[in-house]
C-alpha cells in the first residue's frame, strides 16, 4: 500500500521553508559589502594638492577640522569643547594621527589644532593632501 496525499487530512505542515530568507539574507550581504567602502568618503573636504604624499593606512584615527570649523573624529563630529578630552583618550591607545584640513582654513588654526594633539600625547601627526595628476596620468610620489 503507497502513500497517498490523504494521509495528511487534517494535519498542518509544521517545516518552515527557509530556502527565500538565506536567498534574501546572502543578497543582502553582497549590497552592504559592496556599498560598505563607498560610504567611507562622505565629508565634504578641499584638501590641499601636492605631489608628495601616501595613502592613508588602515585602522588609523583620522581627524578632520572642515572650512566652516566642524571638527570630526573618524567621521564623528564632536564640540571643539571636548576636543582635548577625547585627545587624551585616543593618545592612550595611540600616538599617531592624521590631520585632514581644507585647504581655506587659516594656517594658524592648523596649527592649533596641531599644538593641542602634541601637549595631550600625539607624537606623530600625520597631514593628509590630495595627490597631484601628472600629465601622463600618473600621480606624484
Amino acid at each position: 500500500m503507497g502513500a497517498t496525499p490523504d494521509n495528511n487530512k487534517g494535519r498542518q505542515l509544521a517545516e518552515i521553508n527557509v530556502t527565500p530568507l538565506v536567498d534574501v539574507v546572502l543578497v543582502l550581504l553582497i549590497i552592504f559589502m559592496v556599498a560598505a567602502p563607498m560610504m567611507k568618503s562622505g565629508i565634504d573636504i578641499n584638501l590641499p594638492k601636492t605631489s608628495a604624499g601616501k595613502p592613508i593606512e588602515e585602522n588609523k584615527t583620522v581627524i578632520t577640522l572642515k572650512k566652516n570649523g566642524e571638527l570630526l573624529i573618524d567621521d564623528k563630529e564632536i564640540h571643539p569643547g571636548i576636543f582635548e578630552e577625547k585627545i587624551k583618550k585616543i593618545a592612550k591607545i595611540k600616538n599617531e594621527v592624521f590631520l585632514q584640513a581644507d585647504q581655506s582654513v587659516p594656517y594658524g588654526k592648523v596649527i592649533k589644532l596641531i599644538g593641542i594633539m602634541k601637549k595631550n600625547g600625539i607624537e606623530n601627526v600625520s597631514l593628509v593632501v590630495n595627490p597631484i595628476e601628472e600629465k601622463n596620468g600618473k600621480t606624484g610620489n
